[in-house]
């Protein structure tokens, strides 16, 4: 019986290949789109859910009462780490870290400058990424090792085996390879290539060993922790609060506290209201999981108009059967084993769709998702999709169909009325709405894009590149700068500890004048050398900049920090910072280092002749910018053999600010243009069915004088008027939203009416285009051939 259902499914589908292709590439279309964004969704969900122990990972944070706000920072101290190792029963490893910086590795000839990270001795024991060669217990035994990913070390070491090699180490010390993690996965909150334990950092440097019992200040480092089986974070949170982590006597004691955040809470809650963290990327995540599904219901709401509008193609086969017999409810499976057979075959294009785009998506979004094919429990989860796809796209075309009355089809009585007409017309415009509130959508999103980039940055970006410091680099900056000049390859160099369009290090100001007692000020804190703000392109607004490197004792404040401090005529007043006083040197106009969609933050620079992190050098104009590449890599290739010469542009690294949101905009607008071509192949289909219904109505009418334009007015009018109500529904809808979506940046646009004129008119356009191809093909018809069939 099953296998006759089938068969007749299969007939009916080919003999109207026609219709039945547009329904298979709609639904197919749709689909595509719903399980791509799925992929990526569950790859969103998944981030570091591959680690052993996941919920028990946290990660540790301070909360501080500044002014009525909670300010939440994830810069922690070492001696905050020993404090939770020794006074926390409950947690069963801690580990601290540095942020994982570019370092260099150096094997004979060859040089590599990447990211890693110098960690405690347990991180290996809480984050157990799969180990190729080592014992997490035993690779960091030694202060002088270092374990390298898969990758690294066969970029160092080719084919041959790098265990107990050595590798030097930033140009300083050789380290033995002790151990080779399999590269970290796509959907991982880490991102390093090699690991060393932080027991060398400590032995390198005397200092660093001694804040183990120094300040709680020195908030300079990550730390993590993981709490013993069976052991809740609302366990030990109460005790957690009690551990001190300011100085004594310090202003933000009070209502200061410690936090811990939850590994798999890193990468989806990554903002925070007042201490708390709240979604974030999650809010993304879920905006286009309800887009996947927009589009897929979409697809659906096609499949049903083209269906139930050919319904009276099927009429005499529905009487004819139930005149010999057939129940209703035998009716209703054919018609959902149909709907089954299309949705399967539009599956099975959906599938080849996905996997022809997943290179290019994945190249637009930076991950690594791919087709799970030979996970069982993804087919299982693909088959119930595909069933509850068809049964929601194939029950009402079932249940209409089977209701038909046998008696009045066979005598040529029966007709579908106006109420069947009205339903066809209200999923035409529901759908319509969905595809006009994702052009909108698309619309908005970029001018908020392009309205913050074309904002006054503050700072001069052209030509302006930025490379990380190394010992080499440090140890010969004065030769390398004096060279650079003289051979006019840079018209202007210094160092920060901050890259241009970042801020790494927020602390507090002790005193300024007219602070309120209790009063404290978080900002953004910057040392620099000389020539920052010339190389930078800042302009002082009032007072002098830093005389030289040895300018110690001074400061300088940009616009915003003095409007917070309230000082009045800063220019040679004191502060005290870090127990030390400083005179205002001068104030310089804001820039906009941190976000684009902000206010730009407060900010103090200080000089201090010391090791910075970053080096800012200007191109000189008379120079191409390929020739200079050429000779600086020479020149820092002399000054620093042992590390590869690696730069970055400074305008390229601000554009990389707007990653997200560009990302957002180009995924709506690929999105709403796949709504659209949806939509657009089922009103092709109903304007077919149309003027097919009415060719001899049409036939008449040409007969009795009427033109190609008039006739063409007739088929499209009905169209025009519900995709017009589909703009009224979906402005005020997409107003709504995307108004909420924009109140989470200072500086935004304010959304007008043109944009909702200008998706109307463009919907209205593409209706227009669509239909009239039908049309003008019925209204240049001969009526004499068409009357004839009469």
């Amino acid at each position: 019986m099953i296998r006759n259902y089938f068969k007749i499914a299969f007939r009916n589908i080919t003999g109207t290949i026609g219709y039945s292709m547009l329904n298979i590439l709609g639904l197919a279309t749709g689909m595509a789109v719903a399980l791509l964004i799925g992929l990526w969704v569950y790859n969103q969900y998944s981030y570091d859910k591959f680690l052993p122990d996941y919920a028990q990972l946290y990660r540790v944070q301070r909360n501080f009462n500044s002014n009525g706000d909670t300010l939440t920072f994830q810069s922690t101290s070492l001696r905050l780490a020993d404090a939770l190792r020794n006074q926390v029963p409950e947690i069963e490893y801690v580990a601290e870290s540095d942020w994982m910086g570019s370092h260099g590795l150096m094997v004979g000839d060859k040089k590599l400058f990447i990211q890693g990270g110098q960690i405690g001795g347990d991180f290996l024991k809480m984050f157990q990424f799969p180990l190729l060669s080592g014992n997490a217990n035993t690779v960091f035994q030694d202060a002088y090792s270092i374990v390298l990913t898969q990758s690294t070390a066969t970029a160092l070491f080719g084919k041959e085996n790098p265990i107990n090699k050595m590798v030097r180490f930033d140009n300083e010390n050789d380290l033995k390879v002790t151990g080779i993690l399999k590269d970290l996965p796509s959907n991982s909150s880490f991102n390093f290539n090699f690991i060393v334990p932080f027991s060398y950092v400590a032995q390198k440097d005397p200092a660093i060993k001694a804040q183990y019992t120094g300040s709680f200040g020195m908030n300079g480092y990550q730390t993590f922790v993981k709490l013993k089986p069976g052991i809740s974070y609302a366990q030990v949170a109460p005790k957690i609060r009690l551990i001190t982590h300011v100085e004594t006597g310090s202003l933000n004691a009070k209502n200061s506290y410690v936090t811990f955040q939850p590994l798999q809470r890193w990468h989806l809650y990554s903002n925070y209201v007042n201490g708390k963290d709240t979604a974030g990327f999650l809010e993304y995540v879920n905006m286009f999981t309800i887009i996947g599904t927009l589009v897929l219901l979409i697809a659906c709401i096609n499949f049903v108009n083209l269906t139930t509008a050919r319904s009276e193609k099927r009429a005499k086969e529905v009487g004819v059967r139930k005149a010999i017999g057939s129940l209703q409810k035998d009716l209703i499976i054919q018609f959902l084993s149909e709907s089954f057979l299309l949705t399967l075959i539009a599956f099975v294009f959906s599938m080849v769709f996905v996997q022809m785009t997943l290179p290019a998506f994945n190249a637009l979004t930076g991950g690594k998702i791919g087709i799970p094919f030979s996970n069982a429990f993804f087919w299982l989860l693909m088959f119930g999709c595909v069933l509850l796809t068809s049964i929601i796209a194939g029950s009402k075309p079932a249940f209409y169909l089977s209701s038909f009355q046998p008696v009045q089809v066979l005598k040529g009585t029966m007709h579908p009325g106006k109420t069947r007409s009205v339903s066809r017309k209200i999923l035409v415009v529901l759908q319509f709405s969905c595809s006009i509130a994702l052009i909108i959508s698309t619309v908005i999103i970029y001018q908020q894009i392009q309205y913050a980039k074309n904002r006054p940055s503050g700072y001069d970006m052209n030509r302006l590149i930025q490379s990380a410091m190394n010992n080499d680099l440090d140890k010969n900056f004065t030769a390398l700068k004096n060279e650079l000049i003289q051979k006019g390859i840079v018209e202007s160099i210094t160092t920060s500890t901050t890259p241009a369009t970042d801020v790494s290090w927020h602390s507090d100001i002790d005193q300024w004048p007219g602070k309120n007692a209790g009063e404290t000020v978080e900002m953004g804190t910057v040392f620099v050398s000389e020539d920052y703000f010339k190389t930078m392109g800042m302009a002082m607004k009032e007072g002098r900049n830093f005389t030289n490197i040895y300018d110690t004792t001074s400061v300088i404040f940009n616009e915003a920090a003095i409007s917070r401090l309230q000082i009045k005529n800063p220019v040679s007043q004191s502060i005290t910072y870090g127990k030390k006083q400083y005179k205002i040197a001068g104030i310089v106009k804001d820039a906009l280092m941190i976000s684009p969609f902000s206010s730009a933050d407060p900010m103090m620079f200080y000089c201090y002749p010391t090791r910075q992190n970053i080096m800012l050098y200007r191109l000189s104009p008379n120079i191409k910018t390929q020739d200079a590449i050429v000779q600086l890599t020479s020149v820092f290739n002399k000054y620093s053999p042992a590390y590869p010469y690696k730069y970055s542009f400074v305008d390229e690294n601000y554009a990389a600010k707007f990653k997200l949101e560009v990302l957002i905009g180009k995924l709506s607008g690929i999105f709403a243009m796949l709504a659209i071509f949806i939509s657009c192949l089922g009103l092709f289909g109903l304007a077919a069915y149309v003027a097919e219904q009415r060719t001899k109505e049409i036939g008449i009418r040409k007969i009795l004088g009427a033109s190609v334009l008039q006739i063409w007015t007739l088929l499209s009018k009905d169209f025009i008027v519900l995709v017009l109500i589909s703009c009224v529904i979906a402005s005020p809808v997409a107003f709504y939203f995307l108004n909420n979506w924009l109140l989470k940046y200072n500086y935004r646009i304010n959304i007008g009416a043109g944009v909702f004129i200008l998706s109307g008119l463009m919907a209205i356009i593409i209706t227009i285009v669509t239909i009239s191809f039908q049309a003008i093909k019925v209204a240049k018809s001969n009526p004499v051939k068409t009357l004839r069939t009469e």
